[in-house]
């Protein structure tokens, strides 16, 4: 085992996550041990107690596991996430400072100011088109466990503001960390029944939806822009260039054009004048059938 061996637990690498995470690492020298469950194949899991330090990334799914290795192997843990700017950064600090208690060389430290320091700035070079759009633009976060508090601090950091924020399957630190993060917890739900989820939308108290596939046709129905945050999307948002990935998605998604278009009214509900109109059209209608119809008649 070397000093940089970590373990990064409850990470699922939904579609491709880990992989923008990865090379951050690759870049101070630490080595994962095991990403779990993740890509981990059998000889990570074996030898993933041989691990100097260990990140809990969803902790409802893997707490315990933690834990446990903490008390059987002594490898220290902490829970993080790599939604957002800074919480990325705040976790290779955090992962950094725990290899260093158990041994590794203390420049590993300076190391990773700097690179922080270059990743920041190289981000919010990028986002810096999308601040000016997204500004006080309303969200309605209806997912659940760690990115019920971990995606609110993404957004809130480009000026994005949060109106509701689902706790469904979040653990008492995740609540915990949403009041800290919104200063107050008026804005969480255990669960909002999908007639309070349209009604909220179908107002506009929100400006876009981020959930999963199965609220999804509610924010159609209701005209409102959608977003998959969840285990089926097909974009990555961990780290930085997640972070500018996902912000480039809401963009798309709240300034697409079709919005304009499908919620302006009907033809017919813009023209009362053709209401007057509709029985003359099925006397038309019913000339033209009996005209067919005797014309088949003499045919025969």
């Amino acid at each position: 085992p070397g000093p940089y061996d970590i373990n990064i637990l409850g990470e699922f690498n939904l579609s491709g996550e880990f992989w923008l995470v990865k090379p951050l690492l690759d870049r101070l020298g630490i080595r994962v041990r095991a990403c779990i469950p993740g890509d981990a194949r059998y000889r990570d899991i074996a030898s993933a107690h041989r691990a100097r330090a260990a990140m809990m990334v969803c902790s409802t799914a893997l707490i315990s596991l933690a834990r446990k290795m903490e008390e059987r192997w002594d490898i220290p843990f902490f829970e993080g996430s790599f939604y957002g700017i800074s919480d990325t950064s705040q976790a290779l600090r955090n992962l950094v400072r725990l290899l260093v208690r158990k041994g590794a060389d203390p420049e590993i430290l300076e190391r990773t100011e700097t690179l922080i320091a270059q990743q920041e700035a190289i981000a919010w070079k990028k986002l810096e088109s999308y601040r000016q759009r997204l500004q006080g633009k309303r969200v309605l976060l209806n997912t659940g466990g760690v990115k019920s508090w971990s995606v609110v601090h993404a957004l809130m950091e480009i000026g994005i503001e949060i109106v509701g924020t689902s706790v469904k399957k979040s653990t008492v630190q995740d609540k915990e960390r949403i009041k800290q993060v919104l200063k107050h917890d008026k804005h969480m739900f255990e669960s909002m029944a999908a007639r309070e989820l349209y009604a909220m939308l179908s107002e506009h108290r929100a400006d876009i939806m981020l959930s999963g596939g199965r609220t999804q046709f509610i924010a159609l129905k209701a005209k409102t822009p959608w977003l998959d945050i969840n285990q089926e999307r097909q974009h990555p948002y961990a780290g930085y260039d997640g972070m500018v990935e996902l912000v480039r998605q809401i963009d798309l998604a709240i300034h697409n054009p079709i919005w304009s278009q499908v919620r302006q009214p009907a033809p017919w509900d813009c023209q009362p004048d053709l209401i007057g109109e509709l029985p003359c059209t099925r006397n038309e209608t019913a000339y033209l059938f009996d005209e067919f119809a005797c014309a088949t008649a003499h045919e025969c």
